[in-house]
């Protein structure tokens, strides 16, 4: 399926009764009265259509709309030593100075639109009994692999949460706001992705898939230090059939490629599927003004260590000469560089966004055989560690690879795909390399800011059940 289309009408009606007019900003309730089941099929199939569509977001203006995974490089890219914004004003200032409070927007809207994630899950996952048996096990793999996606996400960015793992009554309000321990909420992680490993097939870049599975649940593994079963993981989706483009701008803007696992997808000049994160990493256009500027370090970073990746990473901005713009997704296009537009309103561009690709799965490969090491030189982990060099155009033999060349590496190779800060914080180097990157730009960090504040508004809805994290 190669766009995720909103399909929204039917569930708002089946919905109505139970979730009202804030069932697009839902707080992290799965609330669904007793006539909100589906009869056939068929509405189920239009439930799982609407997970993808959460995930997607509302390409607006609006405050009050969830916008999905169209901010997530504010909460992630930004929060690393890879971007900045222009302006260093407004709420994204506050994430990139690591001055963030409880009251940020761009933080309260990602938190609601992730649990919405959970709930449109948990609702096709309460009606699993409509489908048809040869159906029921791919529909329940596909719920439950969204459901992790979304859970993984909230976990590393806010830590402790509540788990709502099934549509549950406005009697709730405990399971609803109570906040449970981070290995609670990994063991749902891993069950879940655990169903969809079993139950899913490899058909769908823009859904769920066998091999979506085994790579998001690798990744969790290696967060989890369990790198022996990572690594069956990933040499499982080794054999599946992916490859590395051989162009690397063509991972981003031929569509569909080998090399995509899972994408996020959008269509171009349409209201309600495009998205706009992509133009708001230019000069004025988009909400912001210049959000996602390449810093310094990661300008010197691709510069030595990049390759041919480099020119497909960043540009200098020719209206701010200063100032560099992420090249990756580029919605314009860039006639020196060969690329072509993807709509013709930047605003409502069409590139989907990829959430899992095979480069990704040959770097964690090689993290699965160091083991949380300093060095290795085994002979699987230096395949894979060459092939991402080889497609750069680093083709100087590696004869081994110490967790510091792979860190790097996976800098230049995944820059501005919302990857850097779960690297830091997964190596264990994230205090030491954003302490030092703050201090050299002048902002305050400590070891607090690796967790986003629980948002302020959800925690008054909770009448202060929901408890802060520290250092907010």
């Amino acid at each position: 399926m190669k766009n995720v289309k909103i399909i929204s009408l039917l569930i708002v009606t089946i919905f109505l009764n139970s979730c009202g007019d804030e069932f697009l900003s839902p707080t992290p309730l799965s609330f669904v009265g007793g006539d909100s089941f589906f009869k056939s099929e068929k509405e189920l199939n239009t439930a799982v259509i609407d997970m993808y569509d959460a995930i997607q977001g509302i390409n607006s203006f609006s405050s009050g709309d969830n916008h999905g995974i169209q901010i997530e490089f504010q909460l992630t890219e930004m929060r690393s030593d890879n971007t900045k914004t222009k302006s260093q004003e407004g709420e994204q200032a506050e994430i990139e100075s690591y001055n963030i409070e409880a009251t940020n927007g761009v933080v309260a809207d990602y938190y609601s639109s992730f649990y919405n994630v959970i709930y449109r899950a948990n609702v096709v996952l309460l009606n699993l009994d409509v489908a048809t048996n040869e159906n029921r096990a791919a529909i329940e793999g596909e719920a439950k692999f969204v459901r992790a996606y979304a859970y993984f996400n909230l976990v590393r960015l806010f830590g402790d949460i509540p788990l709502v793992d099934r549509v549950i009554s406005p009697e709730d309000e405990e399971i609803s706001f109570t906040r449970v321990s981070t290995t609670s909420i990994y063991a749902l992680i891993v069950s879940d992705l655990e169903n969809a490993v079993s139950s899913l097939d490899n058909s769908y870049i823009n859904r769920a898939s066998k091999a979506g599975a085994e790579t998001l649940l690798a990744k969790v593994h290696l967060t989890l230090g369990s790198y022996s079963t990572a690594r069956t993981l990933l040499e499982s989706v080794m054999g599946s059939g992916y490859s590395l483009e051989s162009n690397f701008v063509d991972v981003f803007y031929k569509e569909g490629n080998d090399e995509v696992i899972f994408a996020v997808g959008f269509t171009p000049d349409n209201a309600n599927d495009s998205q706009n994160f992509s133009a708001e990493w230019l000069n004025a256009v988009g909400r912001t003004s210049g959000i996602n500027y390449v810093t310094d370090e990661a300008r010197a970073a691709l510069d030595a260590l990049g390759g041919d990746r480099t020119t497909f990473s960043y540009r200098q901005d020719v209206s701010q000469p200063t100032h560099y713009q992420v090249v990756k997704y580029l919605p314009n296009g860039d006639a020196d560089l060969g690329i072509q537009a993807t709509s013709n309103n930047p605003t409502q561009a069409g590139n989907d966004w990829i959430v899992l690709r095979y480069a990704d799965v040959l770097l964690m490969h090689v993290e699965s055989i160091l083991a949380g090491g300093a060095l290795t030189a085994d002979a699987a982990a230096i395949a894979s560690f060459q092939s991402t060099r080889d497609r750069a155009g680093l083709n100087t033999p590696v004869v081994s690879v110490s967790k510091q060349d792979l860190l790097d590496e996976r800098r230049v190779e995944l820059a501005f795909e919302n990857h850097r800060l779960f690297d830091l914080i997964r190596f264990g180097v994230a205090e030491s390399v954003l302490g030092n990157f703050a201090t050299n730009n002048g902002y305050s960090f400590s070891a607090t800011d690796l967790l986003l504040p629980i948002p302020e508004s959800e925690i008054g809805l909770s009448s202060g059940a929901l408890t802060q994290n520290p250092g907010y």
